[in-house]
Order: C-alpha cells, then sequence, then structure tokens
C-alpha cells in the first residue's frame, strides 16, 4: 500500500475565473493526513471550508462546483484534476473570490504550482476503492463505464466522436493515472468549445475577457480561431483532464477502468455518485420506469391529428423526468410543397412544435389522472443549428425542468445522426383536455 502525501509547501497560482473573470488568488496549503482535499473561502468572514465531495456538488453546467450550505466555489475540475493526476492526497486551497483562476483553460499551472512546491509523504495509508463490479452509466449517447482491472491502477480510456466538427473528428486516448506523466500528457491540455457555444456564451455575458491563449475555439469548418494545438488529439486530452477531476470527488484513489464515450462533467458526476453509494452501503436510487408509445398510444394522449401530429413513436419515457421521440420526415409532408420547392427543408416552427408536443406528452403525464393536456406558452432560447431534410430521422428528446399545476417547463433538444438540428426550451399551460380533444378519435 502507498502512502498518502500531501505537499512541502505553499504555493500560489493567480488569475481570471471563466465565467465571472474576476481576479483569484488560490494558495495551495499542506494539510494533515486523511483530511482529504477542501477549498477555503478567505473572502468571507468566517472562512467557509468547502469539501471537495461528492456530497458537496452544485449543479452547473460546463463545469464543476461544490456547495457548503449557501457558499459555492465554481469550476473547480481543473485544479482537482491537477491535484489528483500529481498524487496529492490531503490540500487545503485557499481562494478570495467564488471562482478558480481559468489560467490557459488546462491544469498545467496548477500541476506546476504543485511540483515546485514538492511532495511530502504523510505516515497514513491511501485510502483505495477498488471497483469489482461493472458499472455504467448513460445519458443518450454518451456512456461511462466503471469496470475491474488489473493491478493497482486506473486505467483510463476515452472516445471522443465530433462528427459535426472536421477539426476534432474522432479521438481516442488511453491513460493510466500514476503510471503515465500526467504533467506532460493530461495537464497542459486546455479547455475547448465549438465556435457556436462561444458565440452563444458571449451572448449571455460570459467570457468576453478570454482570448484564444485561454480557451480553443473551433470554426464549423474545423479551423482553430488564433493559436494553435500542442497535440493533435488535445480536446480528448482535455476531456481525460476534466474526468480525472470529476473522479477525484470520490474522497479516495481507485484502482479499476474507466471507458469513457463523449462523457462530460453531468456523466462524470453521475458515475461518482453511484461508486459513492456503493462505498458507504447506500441503496442506488430506484431508476424510473422506461415506457414506449407508438402512434396509437401518441393520439390517445395528444389532441393532434393531421397534417399537424409532429410525432411517429416515443422510444423512452423515463416517469415525469424525460423522454425522447422520433419524427421520420419524409418528402410526402405537406409543408414541403412550399418550403422550398426545390430544396426541401423542415420549417424551424414545425420542428419547435415537436418540442412541444412530446414536452406535453411529458408533463402531462403528471397530471394525467385530471385529465389534462399542454398548450404552448412560450418558446425561450430557440437555435436552429443544421436543416432538416427529407429521409431525415429527427430524434427529439425533452428533460422536465420545472412543472407545476398549470405551468410547466422543458428544454429539448432534435438531432439528426446525432448533431444537434435545433434546440429550445418549450413553457406552456395545461388545460382540461375536453376543451381542446376532438369529438372522436378517428
Amino acid at each position: 500500500m502507498s502512502k498518502q502525501k500531501t505537499i512541502k509547501k505553499t504555493a500560489t497560482v493567480e488569475g481570471p475565473g471563466l465565467f465571472n473573470g474576476r481576479n483569484c488568488e488560490m494558495r495551495f496549503l499542506p494539510a494533515q493526513p486523511d483530511s482529504g482535499v477542501a477549498f477555503l473561502r478567505t473572502d468571507i468572514d468566517p472562512p467557509v471550508r468547502i469539501p471537495a465531495d461528492i456530497g458537496n456538488i452544485a449543479q452547473r453546467d460546463r463545469r464543476t462546483s461544490l456547495t457548503e450550505g449557501e457558499v459555492a466555489i465554481e469550476t473547480v475540475e481543473h485544479v482537482l484534476s491537477a491535484v489528483w493526476g500529481m498524487g496529492i492526497d490531503n490540500l487545503t486551497i485557499e481562494v478570495d473570490t467564488p471562482e478558480t483562476p481559468n489560467t490557459d483553460g488546462s491544469a498545467k499551472v496548477f500541476a506546476d504550482a504543485i511540483a515546485r512546491a514538492g511532495l511530502q509523504e504523510q505516515d497514513v495509508e491511501v485510502p483505495v476503492y477498488a471497483i469489482t463490479e461493472p458499472v455504467v452509466v448513460t445519458n443518450g449517447q454518451s456512456m461511462l463505464s466503471a469496470l475491474p482491472g488489473v493491478g493497482d491502477r486506473l486505467e483510463i480510456l476515452y472516445d471522443l466522436e465530433y462528427a459535426q466538427n472536421p477539426g476534432i473528428g474522432r479521438q481516442t486516448l488511453r491513460f493510466d493515472l500514476g503510471v503515465d506523466d500526467y504533467a506532460v500528457e493530461i495537464a497542459p491540455a486546455r479547455t475547448f468549445l465549438l465556435q457556436a457555444e462561444a458565440e452563444e456564451m458571449r451572448s449571455l455575458g460570459i467570457g468576453h475577457h478570454l482570448t484564444e491563449n485561454e480557451i480553443l475555439v473551433f470554426t464549423p469548418t474545423g479551423e482553430l480561431m488564433g493559436g494553435k494545438l500542442i497535440s493533435p488529439d488535445e480536446p480528448v486530452r482535455h476531456k481525460v483532464c476534466d474526468l480525472i477531476g470529476d473522479l477525484s470527488l470520490l474522497g479516495r484513489r481507485i484502482t479499476g477502468r474507466i471507458v469513457a464515450s463523449r462523457s462530460g462533467h453531468v456523466l462524470n458526476r453521475r458515475l461518482v455518485s453511484v461508486l459513492s453509494d456503493r462505498l458507504t452501503g447506500a441503496a442506488p436510487p430506484a431508476q424510473p420506469a422506461r415506457e414506449t408509445m407508438d402512434i396509437e398510444d401518441i393520439i390517445g394522449v395528444l389532441p393532434h391529428r393531421y397534417p399537424f401530429l409532429m410525432l411517429d413513436r416515443v422510444l423512452e419515457i423515463q416517469g415525469n423526468r424525460r423522454a425522447v421521440a422520433v419524427k421520420n420526415v419524409t418528402i410526402n409532408e405537406p409543408f414541403f410543397q412550399g418550403h422550398y420547392p426545390g430544396q426541401p427543408i423542415m420549417p424551424g416552427v414545425l420542428i419547435l412544435e415537436a418540442m412541444a408536443q412530446l414536452s406535453g406528452i411529458l408533463l402531462g403525464r403528471h397530471l394525467a389522472k385530471e385529465e389534462k393536456v399542454a398548450i404552448l406558452l412560450a418558446i425561450d432560447n430557440a437555435r436552429m443549428r443544421k436543416p432538416v431534410r427529407p429521409g431525415d430521422r429527427l430524434v427529439i428528446e425533452a428533460e422536465a425542468l420545472r412543472v407545476r399545476s398549470k405551468m410547466g417547463h422543458c428544454k429539448c433538444i432534435a438531432r439528426v445522426d446525432g448533431e444537434v438540428a435545433s434546440e429550445a426550451e418549450v413553457k406552456f399551460m395545461l388545460v382540461d383536455a375536453n376543451k381542446v380533444r376532438p369529438p372522436d378519435d378517428q
């Protein structure tokens, strides 16, 4: 068994946060054995300690953040990746703002600071979680699994696929944590975004302080907007960097094999939650039943009829939380006669209508016993990413964000061949079914 480690002396890193842009001075401090890794918000009186533990996870998009009560520390994945990747078990990380420094969008600056501080072995054995049974978590086309491995190491296999962007494409990487050189192979890999994602962030007032030196942005044709890659597979290496940071939230070393396909922070954290439940002996949360609906079932629920029924089959319904459906687009659709002659493209408003219908099915189930259906009220943050043409199979996913007695709110994404064609947030009101249902079901 190996011994726990901390650092020999204090190290400092400074820079603006990725999302809030505020300058943060971060200090790495040695910590006692078995104390684990924790952030200390020194800008609050008295200072608040936030352990790096999956139980303190905060629900955020595009990043991993932690909370203790009402106090949060944002965007911690690169810092934690460096801490775990460099072999540190016990560390106090002081910060004087709510978000860690972004530096150059990688974990390199943090890994370099830890290397300068030096490692101090402690006279206590490292706690280890050995994966003995397979665990698999999925989200759409994304998959993450934890499998038994060989020896006392953690082997990571990552399959990254960005078929929609030729500059990234498909990349795979195998990395053995604790055996391969984290500081050289993983830490320097930087955060990357597609141009549309970067523009959306800036439209929300986020990231205006960033340049091509702090974040990689790929154009639709696959070109890099300024700067250059440190290696052709830098994107997949950064994905492994993020994964290592999220896995550290288990609070102990892991031995086994992690296999990832298109996973991100949400799926990473879900896997750690399952592993944590197994570690503590807690019963895993009950999974909602998955149901399907054929066209007769759909007609029995929705009041829509030809030519305005926009769903052919519901592939999956998970309780009242999530649903996935398909619309098979054919040249026989009546709207193709005028949209457009010689260049048939499915109208974006009809894609949004399909999203609204699936949302109605999903959240209408919540009040099914009251015989209510959903009437479209508002569409927010709608984006059309690519045209939908005859022959395409439109896969629509609806996720419930909020449900009240008379209102519903869903986030929807429509894809063709795995690529996002459209996305939007749909809000609607629930009304009595007898006010909108046709007099018969012919």
